[in-house]
Formats: C-alpha cells, sequence, structure tokens
C-alpha cells in the first residue's frame, strides 16, 4: 500500500514510520509533507496514493483547510493529539481518528479495518465506493470530554443528558434541574452526532431525549408542546413541519 504522512512534528513522523515498520511493512511511504502549502501542491502533481495519515495540527494551520483546495479520494487515518475534532473528521473520508501516542494495537486496528473496508469494494472503482462508504457510516456519541477550568476534560455520558438547548449563543447539556454543561458545539452538530433513536431536534433551540418527555400537549394549528420532566420554564413547541415525524419517532416506529 502507498501512503503518505501529513505531519508537523519530527518525532511524531519518526515514531508514525516506525510503528508501520513493525505493524504494516508492506506500507510504502511516498513523501512526508508538513504543511497545508505542501500538501495542496503535493497533491496537485501526483497521483492519488492509497491511504493518508493525517495530523489535524500542521505548521500553517488546520488540515481540513486542506479539503477546500483538493479533493482527496483516498481512506484517511487522523493521528492527533486533540480529540475535539473527530465530529469533523468523520465528515470526511476518515477511516479512523487515533490519538496520540499512537500505539502498535491501535494502529494495527485502524490498518486492519481499512483492509475490511478496502475487501468489501469493486476492484474498479474501490475507493470512490470506499469513500461513499466511510460517508454513509453513522458514528453516534456515547460521551463528551468538555474543557473544564485550567487544564481540566470533564467527562459526560450521553445517556445523563436530558436535553439540550440553545440560549445566547450557548449550547447547553442539562441533566438535571440543578446541573448542566455548556458544550462546543452547535446543535446541528450535536443531532448529527447523536442517535436518532434517541434525541430528536424539535425545533431551533431544543434538542430532547425520549426519557426526558413527561407528556404532550395539543398546541395551537395542529402543533404540540412538550413538557419535560426537568422543567424549562417555557414551553418546548414542535415544529409543526415535523410534528408528524416527532410522533414517529416518540412512538419508536
Amino acid at each position: 500500500m502507498k501512503a503518505i504522512l501529513i505531519e508537523d512534528e519530527k518525532a511524531a513522523v519518526r515514531n508514525l514510520r516506525a510503528l508501520l515498520a513493525e505493524v504494516a511493512p508492506q506500507v510504502e511511504i511516498l513523501a512526508e509533507l508538513d504543511s497545508i502549502r505542501e500538501s495542496v501542491a503535493w497533491f496537485g502533481m501526483h497521483p492519488m496514493p492509497e491511504a493518508v495519515f493525517m495530523d489535524i495540527h500542521l505548521a500553517d494551520g488546520s488540515a481540513f483547510e486542506i479539503f477546500e483546495h483538493v479533493r482527496i479520494t483516498c481512506p484517511i487515518i487522523f493521528t492527533t493529539a486533540y480529540d475535539e475534532y473527530a465530529l469533523r473528521a468523520f465528515k470526511v473520508n476518515s477511516v479512523d481518528y487515533l490519538l496520540k501516542p499512537i500505539g502498535p494495537a491501535e494502529l494495527r486496528q485502524a490498518l486492519d479495518k481499512l483492509a475490511s473496508l478496502q475487501r468489501q469494494a469493486p476492484a474498479d472503482d474501490r475507493f470512490e465506493d470506499l469513500i461513499r462508504t466511510l460517508q454513509n457510516r453513522t458514528r453516534y456519541k456515547t460521551h463528551f470530554l468538555i474543557p473544564g477550568k485550567g487544564d481540566k476534560l470533564l467527562p459526560l455520558s450521553v445517556e445523563q443528558v436530558q436535553y439540550f438547548y440553545i440560549a445566547d449563543g450557548i449550547v447547553r447539556a442539562v441533566q438535571s434541574a440543578t446541573e448542566s454543561r455548556i458544550l462546543p458545539f452547535t446543535l446541528d452538530e450535536l443531532a448529527e452526532s447523536l442517535d436518532p433513536d434517541l434525541f430528536f431536534r424539535v425545533n431551533r433551540q431544543y434538542l430532547i431525549s425520549r426519557g426526558a418527555i413527561q407528556d404532550i400537549d395539543l398546541w395551537f394549528n395542529n402543533r404540540l408542546a412538550v413538557n419535560l420532566k426537568i422543567p424549562t420554564g417555557e414551553k418546548i413547541v414542535v415544529s409543526r413541519l415535523r410534528v408528524n415525524e416527532f410522533k414517529t419517532w416518540f412512538s419508536g416506529r
């Protein structure tokens, strides 16, 4: 397999090369690139590799900027020290998201996943089909790591959340009448990353779990008002265009 490394830390490049030599000696490294500019130029001058190992923080900015300039049609394995970009990574053709320091077991698992996906795709359109497979796979979040005071990261399980809401541009996850957490995500991002069987976007302001619902009122103009077990101080009205979808979701059909 022919691959390239996009990484601006020399120590990380050496470590990844050593790991690849250990767990996948068949991988041939075509190039080592350390910036957005260099990566865009490389893709403009060379055939598409069979895989890319990509760090997110590069010498001249975020690696996601590369996708604004070139169309990468091969699988990508992200290698980074930051977990907050995982959702964005899986919106492009990412196979896996490995957190540094990377060990041989994690790398081997990612390469096994890549090999498995490649076997599923027809030989003549292998990577195009692989991209579609990856983009259609749904990965739902079960936990969040939320920035706390100082250098702390606070864990939050999705199972603990009754509802998410936005007010004054700030998104909060509400766990109880006295406990909530500020999240560094938009409601749109949350709606995409959470299991739709568990959470429903009732309107622009609220994303609620089924278990948080106490009862439902019939409202004006054939709409519904949802009452939660944790009072919110305001009516949560289901958008009229989403009423039928909400009823289907709530009944579990």
